[in-house]
């Protein structure tokens, strides 16, 4: 494979910038551009893994002087990539980042593609796929608990299940392709009796760590939490308390929201998608009206509803039908203006009979809004979606790898059920196999590879 390239740190002005280089000629490389300290090349043969030089990254056809740098060397196969690769350690800055880059790029490295140091280290057999996956959710991370999730996986928590797992259907397949080349051992009763037991016990452990994708989408995506109410009710001035900052307009004027606002915040280490939403109303313009079905939509998709309800009025219409919208739905009933007048909407056997939470607050003055969160914690039982150490499932492709092989698992307990041939039972026992190998990249196609690679940032 070629030497490959990249500025690995983010784009703008920063204290430092890293670009890294990965592949046999990456030390070559450094030799025509870099000088120690003292103005003389290294000696390639000198160099040893896990070592810094201080020196100069120099134009090779000027001798001129592009920056004062730090160069890290890791020698393979004790590197990310388990190739011989470098990382300059430059002053921040795009001028300057690019500058170096492009000495490496004239002198044999060529430009790498998003991931594609990750995709070395991943096909040199440094990580699995899952673990690769995990880098990027990793770098993406929102809360401590996402990024806590992402360091387990990365560590090998995930594999570690799934490579028990396949062990256990490998040694299952050994038997069974003993009874099949040696039929005149008349061993395959036991050998159906011991698959079976096997199976029960595989698709136990499967659905066990199936089960885990509920709280990994949790903690990877966060709650998607809608924001709903009629116009005027406090909905807008809930977000801006929520933030810390005025990120919505606030007005005495109806219908002032009229698209939503998203933005995240962190509830005990679980990101919340805050949607702030338009009033919903009858309303005969053309523009308001689509704003109220776009939070209608967004109230029937989302994992949690704060439904909104001025606290200073009796309900009207258009609150028992913002009712009706939450029936069957997680959410939290806020009655809003507390600081404005005290009333006893929370009296009202509408609200008492949706069996919802119902908490009094002021989004202007941020009365309740401690309340609010406690409640979302319970509802969620955020407290114990903290994981440790398990192993757990974050990932769609993952999760729907897991369903394959335990349809695959099902397919062959049924054959056995029904006193099938041993190699036709084999054949969902080796399909279970693949379809968990495509978690960890033992049985995946370059297609799938190149997708998952191709969605990281560049020198990652």
């Amino acid at each position: 494979m070629e030497t490959i390239a990249a500025i690995s740190t983010a784009i703008g002005n920063g204290g430092i910038g890293i670009i890294r280089m990965s592949g046999k000629e990456s030390f070559n490389i450094l030799q025509k551009i870099f000088v120690n300290n003292k103005e003389k090349k290294i000696k390639i043969d000198k160099i040893k893994g896990y070592t810094m030089q201080y020196g100069y990254i120099i134009n090779k056809n000027t001798g001129e002087k592009i920056d004062e740098v730090i160069v890290s060397f890791f020698k393979n196969p004790k590197s990310y990539t388990k190739e011989d690769m470098c990382e300059i350690n430059s002053h921040g800055g795009m001028i300057v980042e690019k500058q170096i880059l492009n000495q490496c790029l004239e002198n044999g490295a060529i430009l790498s593609e998003p991931g594609e140091f990750t995709k070395r280290a991943f096909l040199n057999g440094r990580i699995d796929l899952s673990q690769a996956e995990s880098i990027m959710d990793l770098i993406n991370s929102k809360t401590e608990k996402e990024a806590k999730a992402s360091i387990n996986q990365l560590q090998g928590e995930l594999s570690g299940k799934i490579n028990e797992i396949r062990h256990y259907l490998l040694d299952m397949m050994a038997d069974i392709e003993a009874a099949i080349d040696y039929p005149e051992y008349d061993i395959e009763e036991i050998t159906n009796k011991k698959a079976f037991n096997i199976l029960e016990n595989t698709s136990e452990k499967l659905n066990e760590l199936k089960n885990t994708f509920n709280t990994g989408k949790i903690l990877k995506e966060g709650i998607k939490t809608a924001i709903i109410g009629r116009p005027n009710v406090g909905k807008s001035s809930l977000l801006n308390n929520i933030l810390k900052e005025e990120r919505a307009i606030v007005s005495e004027i109806e219908g002032t929201t009229r698209d939503t606002i998203e933005e995240y915040i962190s509830i005990n280490g679980i990101a919340l998608k805050i949607i702030d939403t338009a009033g919903i109303r009858k309303t005969s313009d053309t523009i308001e009206k689509i704003g109220v079905k776009k939070a209608l939509d967004i109230a029937n998709e989302a994992e949690l509803v704060l439904a909104i309800f001025d606290n200073t009025k009796e309900l009207n219409k258009e609150d028992l039908e913002i009712l009706e919208i939450i029936k069957n739905k997680n959410a939290i009933i806020l009655l809003n203006k507390i600081d404005i007048k005290e009333n006893n909407l929370e009296n009202n056997l509408e609200l008492i009979n949706t069996n919802k939470d119902i908490i009094k607050i002021s989004a202007k003055k941020g009365k309740g809004i401690n309340e609010l969160y406690k409640a979302i914690e319970n509802i969620f039982q955020i407290e114990e979606l903290d994981n440790g150490e398990e192993a757990i499932v974050t990932n769609i492709r993952h999760k729907n790898q897991i369903e394959y092989a335990i349809k695959s698992i099902e397919q062959a307990k049924e054959a056995i059920k029904n006193n099938l041939p041993i190699d036709i039972i084999s054949i969902s026992i080796k399909q279970a196999l693949e379809d968990l190998g495509k978690i960890t990249g033992e049985n995946v196609s370059e297609d799938i590879i190149n997708e998952i690679f191709s969605k990281f940032c560049l020198g990652k």
